[in-house]
């Protein structure tokens, strides 16, 4: 439908291909076409197809799904996918995404312990989009918290909210887990990691201001583990953060980040796939302005 008619335009919605672990990317990308999803963000990590092109581009032509974003291999699960070199992996994932037509990468901090890397990782980024028309967004992370070992989810959630904040902790991340401490042109901003890291997300979404190129829509209830929950299904202001970005004349990609390896069936996972989606149209409409 077009939306200078209607009075509206879409903000488009993606669908990560982690969102669907265990199963596979084009298992992603059926649930994507499926379900009405706008497009897909490619994880790439250990499945071969993840780190094929080719075969990416074929999943794109049969089932009439673009990829709109590329996650860099920067898990620590994927340290050794595509090499061990962090900074040829972050050239590679932003000429992959050139060869998909996308227009993101989706790109975590430095770990500490990549001392060459994080030394020159603001530059690295600067000068790939310089080089570019692909978006480097540097996402949000969050401490490992002592709390974590005291109980991983409902208890360490109950003390986050008790204390008013996450309490001890340590980054892995260099500068910070908040990248708009380093400064970068473009940002993703996740609302799982939010949550764990104890963050205002309102306030992070406005420092991150025009910069904000890409939204993780997931939610959390602040326990010290990544949730990556349902949106509406944890504590975190998923709502009034689109409607913040819809206010703001956000023009970026919302993808759905949600864990669903508890899903029993697959009929239980693409329902939860369903219903974040739905969570994502309904609160990411935008009406005419005058």
């Amino acid at each position: 439908m077009d939306g200078s008619r209607t009075g509206t335009r879409k903000v488009l919605v993606g669908l990560s291909t982690a969102s669907v672990y265990p199963q596979n990317t084009e298992a992603a990308f059926e649930y994507a076409a499926e379900l009405g999803y706008d497009g897909i963000e490619l994880m790439v990590w250990a499945e071969s197809v993840s780190q094929d092109m080719d075969a990416v581009k074929a999943l794109v032509r049969k089932y009439a799904v673009p990829v709109q974003a590329v996650h860099a291999p920067c898990l620590l699960i994927s340290q050794r996918v595509w090499g061990a070199d962090p900074v040829a992996k972050l050239e590679k994932s932003v000429r992959a995404a050139e060869v998909l037509g996308a227009h993101t990468v989706v790109v975590h901090p430095p770990f500490r312990w990549q001392r060459k890397y994080s030394e020159g990782f603001a530059d690295q980024v600067r000068e790939l989009e310089e080089r570019s028309d692909v978006a480097v967004a540097v996402e949000n992370m969050f401490p490992m918290r002592a709390d974590r070992f005291w109980g991983k989810r409902a208890k360490s959630a109950e003390r986050l909210e008790k204390r008013g904040g996450p309490g001890p902790g340590v980054s892995a991340f260099a500068p910070s887990y908040d990248p708009t401490d380093s400064g970068h042109a473009h940002y993703t901003l996740d609302l799982s990691h939010t949550a764990t890291a104890g963050m205002d997300a309102l306030d992070l979404a406005r420092r991150m201001g025009s910069g904000l190129t890409h939204l993780h829509l997931a939610d959390g209830r602040g326990a010290s583990v990544d949730e990556h929950l349902i949106p509406g299904h944890g504590n975190q202001p998923c709502a009034q953060v689109c409607r913040q970005l819809v206010e703001s004349g956000f023009d970026g990609q919302a993808v759905l980040e949600i864990n669903t390896q508890n899903a029993r069936t697959t009929a239980e996972r693409s329902s939860m796939l369903a219903q974040s989606l739905a969570f994502a149209r309904e609160h990411l409409s935008v009406g005419a302005r005058s």
